[in-house]
C-alpha cells in the first residue's frame, strides 16, 4: 500500500497573530503550525479539523477554513509530499495543549517577528504565505533532484 503523503495544516490568526505549536526537545523543540496527516478516507478539510481538535484543543468550521497555499515538497527519503495550508479567524473553544507528549506550549507570533527556532519547512511556507504566493516547492538541504536523462533539446 502507498504511503499516505498528503497532509493540511493550519494558519491561525487572532489579534494580527498566528498560532504556533512548540515541540518537546525530544522531538526538535521547534516551533511549528498546528495540523498532520489526512488519514484513511479523509479529506484533507476534515483532517484538519481532526488534527487542530487533537492538538490544540479548539473546534473549527468548515465554512471559516480558506485555503491559502500549497506546498510540494521532497523529503530525505525521495518522496513527494503535499500539504495544504488553510487560514482561518475563527475557532469554538479554549486553546490547549492536546498532545502533551508531543507539545508544550501555544504561542502567538507576529508573521514579522517568528521565532529563531521555526522549523525550515514551515518558515518558507509563511515567507510565499506573506508573499502572496499560493503554491511552492521545497527541498531539504543537500538533497539534489537533478533528472535522469536530459531532456531533448
Amino acid at each position: 500500500m502507498a504511503k499516505n503523503n498528503l497532509k493540511a495544516r493550519l494558519i491561525l490568526y487572532h489579534r494580527g497573530n498566528i498560532l504556533l505549536l512548540r515541540q518537546k526537545k525530544n522531538l526538535g523543540g521547534n516551533y511549528t503550525l498546528v495540523g498532520g496527516t489526512v488519514e484513511g478516507m479523509e479529506f484533507a478539510i476534515h483532517a484538519l479539523i481532526r488534527e487542530t481538535e487533537e492538538e490544540a484543543g479548539i473546534l473549527l468550521k468548515k465554512k471559516d477554513l480558506q485555503l491559502v497555499h500549497v506546498l510540494h515538497k521532497r523529503t530525505k527519503n525521495k518522496e513527494h509530499r503535499i500539504t495544504l495550508y488553510f487560514k482561518a479567524n475563527f475557532w469554538e473553544g479554549e486553546l490547549k495543549i492536546g498532545e502533551p507528549e508531543k507539545f508544550k506550549g501555544v504561542v502567538w507570533f507576529s508573521l514579522n517577528n517568528l521565532p529563531a527556532n521555526l522549523s525550515e519547512t514551515v518558515r518558507h511556507v509563511l515567507q510565499e504565505y506573506r508573499d502572496g504566493q499560493m503554491y511552492s516547492e521545497f527541498k531539504n538541504k543537500g538533497l539534489e533532484y537533478l533528472p535522469k536523462k536530459k531532456a531533448a533539446e
